[in-house]
């Protein structure tokens, strides 16, 4: 997190807000429970007669179950990363830069600071990235998020169900959190689905389950289901930005390159190349939310990086929270610099 961010924490105000920020968390943490709850005890304990088909629908819940809630822990405590101090600009250099009569100036100092960075993203007008808030020079596809306080590596988006923002470090255990959280649904839709038909066919006075067990086996399949529906859309199109090189911010906006300008396409090295940058090469770890991803979040390889002399590894993203903070600073901003 950035100053701003413990900043606001240290107030009443910024208190409550870190706690608000947990809710969507909460939530989804006591849904899953209430679905352990509907499924162990009311529909494989108390309403399950055969014990050998209740321990295997036990044993492959409690699998699905584990790597669920760990992959979803994983994207919840894992931290957006920090940028190195080189990326920093110096107070001096930012006080010019503020200072600045022109554009033109502003680009200069800014491609003057950054000639020694690999940096191949640009603004609009070909200067390379600025981030006022931090002060720091953005590595290719990093992005402020206002939610956060702080540049972000290779941000995707910032996801309130996780309190969190999608990024370098946690794309992987986001895109197996949405996988697992929909094998999980499809598994207990699956299972409940018989006794779901019997409560309508034979009358829920006719179930094993009794009092307000039959309920909670209808409303676990209800939900199972809606859940199901919203996450293999979801599910489905992380895939397809996986396999692409493209994240969520990308495919709204195209990265600019030093060379060849706007391109969606400009990480897409394969399908296969494309998915072993987020997952790895060694498909022991392809599965497991542990972290197995190629770089460092602030280089990249690009399509056409044998065009580019000046860049040795180029490949980061920029978090569009706020879109006008790829624009160089005003000059309007000098009259509050001391």
């Amino acid at each position: 997190m950035g100053n701003e961010d413990h900043r606001r924490r240290k107030t009443p105000c910024g208190f409550c807000m870190a706690v608000f920020k947990w809710i969507p968390v909460l939530f989804i943490t006591a849904v899953i429970a209430w679905s352990y709850y509907a499924y162990v005890v009311e529909l494989c304990i108390r309403n399950s007669q055969n014990r050998i088909g209740m321990i295997f629908m036990l044993l492959f819940y409690h699998l699905f179950l584990t790597l669920f809630m760990w992959s979803y822990w994983r994207t919840i405590m894992t931290s957006v990363g920090r940028i190195p101090d080189q990326w920093r600009i110096p107070d001096e250099e930012v006080s010019r830069l503020f200072r600045a009569d022109s554009p033109d100036t502003q680009k200069r100092i800014l491609n003057n600071f950054a000639r020694d960075l690999p940096v191949t993203n640009r603004t609009m007008n070909g200067s390379v990235r600025f981030c006022e808030k931090c002060k720091i020079i953005k590595p290719d596809r990093a992005h402020h998020c206002s939610v956060c306080s702080c540049c972000v590596l290779k941000m995707d988006h910032h996801c309130p169900w996780v309190n969190n923002c999608v990024n370098f470090y946690n794309y992987k255990y986001f895109v197996l959190f949405l996988g697992y959280a929909l094998v999980y649904c499809l598994y207990v839709a699956f299972t409940s689905l018989h006794d779901f038909v019997e409560f309508w066919k034979v009358g829920a006075g006719q179930l094993n389950a009794s009092g307000m067990g039959r309920f909670h086996i209808l409303f676990l399949f209800f939900i199972a289901i809606m859940f199901a529906i919203s996450l293999v859309s979801l599910f489905g199109y992380h895939i397809y930005l996986v396999l692409v090189n493209r994240t969520t911010l990308e495919s709204f906006r195209a990265p600019i390159f030093r060379v060849g300008g706007p391109d969606k396409n400009g990480y897409n090295l394969g399908r296969y190349a494309n998915f072993c940058e987020v997952f790895g090469d060694d498909w022991q770890y392809w599965f497991l939310p542990v972290f197995s991803s190629f770089g460092d979040g602030k280089t990249f390889p690009i399509r056409h990086m044998e065009e580019d002399t000046e860049s040795l590894l180029g490949y980061h993203s920029d978090t569009r929270i706020e879109l006008e903070e790829d624009y160089l600073p005003e000059p309007r901003f000098q009259d509050s610099i001391p």
